[in-house]
């Protein structure tokens, strides 16, 4: 076992957390499978306790990193951890504990994005609540990491099924939080389990007597990074926040553009390929919106800029990077389409507008599980962002309305309509209409294609935020306390019915709920297929949340499913490859019932 204390060469390292850095993956000797992963998702710089940490990790250092929830910490150690991996061997080669189930399925997805390209690779969240069964089948398989809650961790090696003899890292993340939902105790004796020769990296916000006790006891000198964030708002900031499913941020996005009132608006999202999608699709829906993004020449970005300064374009879409330093008197609205990084991302995407005193609102858009990323950013600022209802059918009709009496008052006053005046007086004589009957006709034909009265064709349901992670949360502290592995697995299968039984609900003939797309898949009951092993493949294999895979349909020899609208073309393409119970997805769009016979 490591000495009781580090020997004094403890590097120490503070940063002020500027997220980006001027320095670039490229930099970081990365291994070129997990550096080509990092560049397809779009990712440009990395954040300052990535920059700090990466190098540290690369050379093998044990390292304590203090840095509050949402700093980029996941991809700090997972980005160096993977790239050290051996690829020849299936033994559990990291550990990653975590405090509750939520956080561990998060890291075990960000995990297999980052190792998309390592070819035999497989990491297995394991948590308290999920069928014991279908945990000791992957373990017995063999997985490269392991990310899990300390109970469920504690079961399997009290089994023998979690074999840690040949472990090369440790990962304690949230370390303070684990301490607060009563694990420490779980945490030491799983690192008792461990060979001494393994690297111990260490995460926590906070740094309590408890928790530098376990640095002293079991890491080896550690390099100590602290993140200092100088989070601030602005007065002149009105923050608010939308919490749904991913399925309904287009309709939520387009309903919040309809009613509101707006100069320029930055909708910021976190890759280049998501920029791009997201500005077609609004352009398709008449907005004028243009992408902004690392691979737009520096020319074309100033054109771009003036565009949004004189009038002519109204929205960009970006990334972090690029709208740095970006100053445009008109933008009076920010929206995170997508959750920052971390805070200090935050506080710089929506300091783009209210500047100079002027007002300025943000709008961040929150998955219903993000209850603990939200008071992370609130904590950090120290501003308490308000919830925001979508405006309802009613106020979008009220909203066009009066856009197209203001429409027609300016264009009365504006333009000579002589000619046009006499055509309608020729009109009324020749066909006894009145006045009345030709402008509504006239009004009509006008705004057909975006009618003036709304029908709430596309119902959001209004999402409780938190309740996934409270959930999860509840099911960790059991985790953590009950011993009981029979009376767990018996809760696990029940919930893996129920789950099993919300899935396979028949869609309606020709029905796909908005912001999903149907896609079919070549495996069926004929193969022993079942919906957990569609969810499992996908959930893995394109870093999909469970929740968004819906409306599964198993037939004889192909199955369908519902996944979130706006997929990647290089993750539809990988999907297509990826084999469930021996055979191919060969995923691709749905075309109808056509198929079935």
């Amino acid at each position: 076992m490591p000495s009781d204390k580090p020997d004094n060469k403890t590097t120490v390292k503070t940063n002020d957390n500027s997220n980006q850095t001027s320095i670039k993956f490229t930099d970081l000797d990365l291994s070129k499978e997990v550096l080509k992963a990092v560049e397809e998702a779009g990712y440009e710089a990395p954040s300052a306790i990535q920059a700090e940490a990466i190098p540290h990790l690369l050379e093998g250092h044990d390292l304590i990193g203090q840095a509050q929830t949402g700093t980029g910490k996941t991809a700090a150690f997972a980005l160096p951890l993977l790239s050290r991996l051996d690829m020849s061997s299936k033994d559990t080669q990291i550990l990653v504990l975590a405090p509750t189930r939520e956080l561990a399925i998060q890291v075990a997805e960000n995990m297999q994005t980052y190792a998309r390209h390592l070819k035999g690779f497989h990491v297995m969240p394991i948590y308290g609540g999920q069928s014991i069964s279908i945990q000791l089948k992957q373990l017995k398989r063999g997985t490269q990491v392991v990310v899990g809650t300390p109970g469920r961790v504690m079961d399997h090696l009290r089994r023998k099924t979690l074999k840690l003899g040949n472990l090369k890292a440790m990962v304690l993340d949230e370390a303070d939080e684990m301490l607060r939902m009563g694990f420490i105790d779980d945490v030491e004796t799983i690192l008792k389990e461990t060979p001494e020769s393994r690297q111990t990296v260490l995460f926590s916000a906070t740094m309590p007597n408890a928790i530098k006790r376990i640095t002293q006891k079991y890491l080896n000198n550690p390099v100590d990074i602290k993140v200092k964030t100088k989070t601030s708002t602005v007065s002149t900031i009105t923050q608010y926040y939308w919490s749904g499913k991913t399925g309904h941020k287009l309709d939520a996005l387009t309903r919040l553009l309809e009613a509101e009132e707006f100069g320029g608006i930055i909708i910021f999202v976190r890759t280049k390929n998501m920029t791009t999608e997201l500005a077609e699709k609004l352009s398709a829906r008449g907005y004028a919106a243009l992408p902004l993004n690392g691979d737009v020449q520096q020319s074309m970005r100033e054109k771009i800029v003036n565009r949004l300064k004189k009038g002519s374009l109204d929205i960009i879409v970006a990334t972090d990077v690029v709208a740095r330093g970006l100053d445009v008197e008109r933008i009076t609205h920010v929206i995170n389409y997508d959750m920052p990084a971390d805070n200090e991302s935050y506080v710089h995407r929506i300091g783009r507008t209210g500047r100079a005193g002027r007002q300025g609102t943000a709008i961040l858009f929150v998955p219903p599980n993000g209850k603990r990323a939200l008071a992370g950013i609130e904590r950090a600022t120290g501003q308490k962002i308000e919830p925001l209802k979508l405006p309802s059918p009613q106020d979008i009709s009220e909203a066009r309305i009066n856009r197209f009496k203001e429409m027609v008052v300016e264009t009365a006053a504006s333009q000579k309509l002589e000619f046009y005046q006499n055509i309608i007086t020729d009109l009324a004589k020749d066909s006894e209409l009145s006045l009345e009957e030709i402008t509504a006709t006239l009004a009509f034909l006008v705004q057909r294609d975006r009618p003036l009265l709304v029908t709430p064709r596309d119902n959001i349901p209004e999402t409780k935020l938190g309740d996934s992670s409270e959930h999860g949360n509840k099911r960790g502290r059991r985790d953590g306390r009950n011993r009981d592995n029979q009376d767990r697995d018996k809760r696990g299968k029940s919930d893996n019915r129920s789950d099993r039984n919300s899935r396979s609900n028949k869609r309606k003939k020709g029905e796909t709920q908005p912001g999903m797309v149907t896609y079919r898949l070549a495996v069926g009951k004929t193969h022993g297929t079942e919906p957990r092993h569609i969810v499992g493949a996908i959930a893995n294999e394109a870093g999909v949340e469970s929740q968004y895979i819906q409306n599964i349909d198993i037939n004889a020899d192909f199955s369908t499913v519902d996944l979130p609208d706006g997929m990647p073309k290089e993750i539809e393409k990988h999907l297509k490859g990826v084999r469930v119970m021996g055979e191919k997805l060969q995923l691709r769009k749905f075309t109808g019932s056509k198929e079935n016979k």
